[in-house]
């Protein structure tokens, strides 16, 4: 009962932890809501009155989610430098608060500084969100000199409160951080294996749904392989450390992901595109409808099973135990002569669950440290000797150099300031024709819309959520605010309520969280007494006009067209993936050994920017069908292409270590073709007018050298360096149509 109980609580553990990779989203909702239960409850006892305590929670509020720096010293100091700047702002806000003008001309040159400082990293982004929010806290409390007195020792304890729960009750570190990310990445291929498992059984009705959960799954490993990329250098102690995670991540998520087309290779019984992992609601093949029944499949079904095992259970569990053999059994498929008798698609998944195993083994050993090797296997034995080679190879490598930022008004920080205080104007002056007193719910709509925001598409959408949720959350509040009535504490509690979901839906959706935020103001309102349905409505109007204000702004401001911003993102990844594929093959025919594990993560962050660019094309709300279906397909075919470059890199990585492995100098040849394509797209995405063409012809395999003495040598290494060059090359030709790249026929 006891085992039964703890596996239990293992799965709802493992669970969370995939929902909310490192439990960010959790801690933040929970140091926010501390830091403001903290400040009222030091308040309260010494009589202050409702509308300073209002004050005091959104300043706790303001304290803890401005920082964001990863290092606690960073935080220390930054949090430190807020306290005087709040109460700079506060100060000002209450003495020209009776001077429309001048406190007008401030408000715009306080938001061009804020948004400003943005480009001095972290510490500029958190002083500005602080001068900006405590000079919009003065005008939703109606600060004037007289109440300063009192708002200076309520916005003290207020950080102070923040300080106590930030670094003794809420504790974060990098390196907890990044364990949470560890835990939350296992828990992903856990889930990814058991939806390959699932589409391994799926009925012909059941296959397309089962197909989407594998799309799925395989796209949150990703999101949480690029989370952990993002904190390893903050959260392991040196680089090399760092380089060691990031190899066996980038192992597991490859491994996993191939596992997924072998499976959909088997159940069809014919190669399958690899698209069809990538492009969103792509139908199963035809021909693999029906689920296969037979000796073997029943084998891979009780295989993914252990694998799932592997994956979760502890360290501890592996040694003298049923699962140290499972384990040995399933590095056994590495070996050809373990391999079951089975069809040559089959077989291939023996041998991608192998490869899984091996890379389930690397984690462990990177994450956990050394292993009990009393229950190893031959085969166990030599993964491990593979891994250890890998592992002393890793070297901290060189330092990239930082590219050159553009200057003056072309400077993204400059520009975006310019906007958001060219908006934030208008919305003063259309806000005060419709409230002289709540003007400044169009002025914050204007703000919020613009961060984290980078062409006018995204503007759009972004202020098309948030009216939305606002109007939603009027909804709400209308009805709570009839509810709570006179119970301060009540409506208090509520508050921190909806605050904890306001910090942890926003990663996940801006609509829900516009609908927190406006709930939560109408019962602060409450709070003040100055709640009516007037003043709801009218904070919608407000937000209809801030967010208009705002696109107008972006579209006629020194706009960034979503055209633009697509192109430059697309000309990124393709310069990147040129660079992956062309150093890959290099290495692979014997060249100089490079940072391709480095550069592979370069091309998927530039992918993540291009899928992130790319929403307002993809929106549901789109007019533009067409548009949009090209845009996902786009996509789709990069993210097909990046998954070969990452395979391609992670084979070259082996070269230098692995024995049995030997550099083919016939295949840099075999992908200058394929370069040469992706250059001719890359102009042709920079130059509409650009003369070129796509080249195709005999496939890759075709164009190696037959005959050539040491063939022998290559082996199966060679034919799947071919395979991901051919689907590699398939792929860059098949992007040609959507970006209307001319193809040339293929030369006799």
């Amino acid at each position: 009962m006891r085992a039964a109980g703890r596996s239990a609580r293992a799965r709802l553990r493992d669970r969370f932890a995939a929902s909310d990779p490192g439990l960010l989203r959790l801690a933040a909702g929970l140091r926010t809501v501390g830091a403001i239960a903290l400040t009222l409850a030091v308040l309260a006892p010494l009589r202050t009155d409702v509308t300073h305590l209002v004050a005091g929670a959104m300043a706790a509020m303001v304290a803890t989610f401005s920082i964001q720096e990863k290092q606690r010293p960073q935080q220390a100091v930054t949090l430190a430098l807020g306290l005087p700047v709040a109460l700079v702002s506060v100060s000002l806000g209450a003495l020209l608060h009776s001077r429309v003008l001048a406190g007008d001309a401030f408000f715009v040159a306080l938001i061009f500084a804020a948004v400003y400082g943005r480009r001095f990293g972290d510490r500029g982004t958190a002083l500005g969100l602080i001068g900006f929010q405590v000079y919009f806290l003065s005008l939703f409390v109606g600060a004037e000199a007289s109440d300063l007195p009192r708002l200076y020792p309520v916005i003290c304890v207020a950080f102070a409160c923040s300080a106590v729960v930030r670094f003794g009750i809420v504790p974060q570190t990098p390196a907890g951080i990044l364990e949470r990310l560890r835990q939350a990445f296992r828990a992903r291929l856990a889930q990814l294996v058991s939806a390959q498992l699932d589409l391994l059984d799926a009925g012909p009705d059941d296959i397309d749904k089962a197909l989407e959960a594998v799309r799925d799954g395989t796209a949150r490993l990703h999101e949480s392989a690029l989370l952990i990329q993002s904190r390893l250098e903050e959260g392991t102690p040196d680089e090399s450390g760092a380089r060691l995670v990031q190899r066996r991540i980038a192992d597991a998520e490859i491994a996993a992901e191939r596992l997924g087309l072998q499976l959909l290779t088997a159940r069809s019984a014919e190669r399958t595109d690899t698209l069809t992992l990538h492009l969103p609601g792509a139908p199963a093949p035809e021909a693999g409808r029906l689920p296969v029944r037979d000796e073997a499949i029943d084998t891979v079904r009780r295989d993914l099973e252990a694998l799932r095992l592997l994956v979760l259970r502890p360290p501890a569990e592996h040694s003298g135990t049923a699962l140290a053999h499972v384990r040995n059994r399933l590095l056994g498929y590495r070996d050809e002569e373990n391999l079951p008798t089975a069809s040559p698609a089959v077989q291939d998944v023996f041998r991608g669950i192998g490869e899984a195993a091996r890379a389930v083994l690397g984690l462990r050993l990177a994450f956990e440290g050394p292993q009990d090797e009393s229950d190893d296997s031959p085969a166990t034995a030599r993964s491990r000797e593979e891994l250890d080679a890998e592992d002393a190879a890793i070297d901290a490598g060189e330092e990239a150099a930082e590219e050159a930022e553009p200057g003056g008004l072309d400077r993204p920080t400059t520009r975006a300031a310019v906007q958001v205080a060219v908006g934030s104007a208008l919305a003063i002056v259309g806000g005060e024709l419709m409230s002289s007193h709540r003007w400044y719910w169009a002025v914050l709509t204007c703000w919020i819309v613009f961060l984290n925001t980078s062409s006018t598409g995204e503007i759009v959408v972004k202020g098309y959520r948030r009216l939305l949720g606002t109007v939603l959350g009027v909804v709400a509040g209308i009805a709570l605010a009839g509810l709570v009535g006179p119970h301060t504490w009540v409506a208090f509690a509520l508050v921190m309520v909806f605050i904890f979901a306001m910090f942890y839906t926003a990663p996940l959706s801006y609509t829900l969280m516009s609908f927190f935020v406006t709930a939560m103001l109408g019962l602060l309102y409450t709070l003040l007494h100055t709640y009516s349905l007037s003043v709801l409505l009218l904070r919608v109007a407000e937000t209809a006009l801030g967010a208009a204000c705002g696109v107008f702004a972006a579209a006629f401001v020194l706009p960034v067209r979503t055209d633009r911003r697509t192109n430059e993102l697309l000309g990124t990844v393709l310069e990147r993936l040129a660079d992956v594929t062309e150093d890959a093959v290099d290495q692979l025919s014997g060249g100089p050994a490079a940072d391709l594990l480095d550069k592979a993560r370069d091309l998927d962050q530039a992918l993540s920017d291009l899928r992130g660019a790319t929403q307002p094309l993809t929106h549901p709300i789109t007019p533009l069908r067409a548009r949009r279906d090209t845009a996902r397909y786009v996509v789709a075919m990069l993210e097909t292409c990046a998954y070969h470059a990452r395979s391609l890199a992670a084979t070259a990585e082996l070269l230098p270590t692995h024995p049995s492995i030997a550099a083919d100098p016939r295949l840099r040849g075999a992908v200058r073709r394929t370069v040469r394509n992706i250059g001719a797209i890359a102009a042709r995405v920079a130059d509409e007018h650009a003369d070129v063409e796509v080249e195709t012809g005999p496939s890759i395999a075709s164009l190696l050298e037959p005959g050539r003495a040491g063939a022998e040598r290559y082996g199966r290494v060679t034919g799947r360096v071919l395979r991901h060059l051919e689907r590699l090359d398939e792929a860059v030709a098949g992007l040609a149509r959507p970006l209307r790249v001319p193809v040339a026929r293929p030369k006799r």
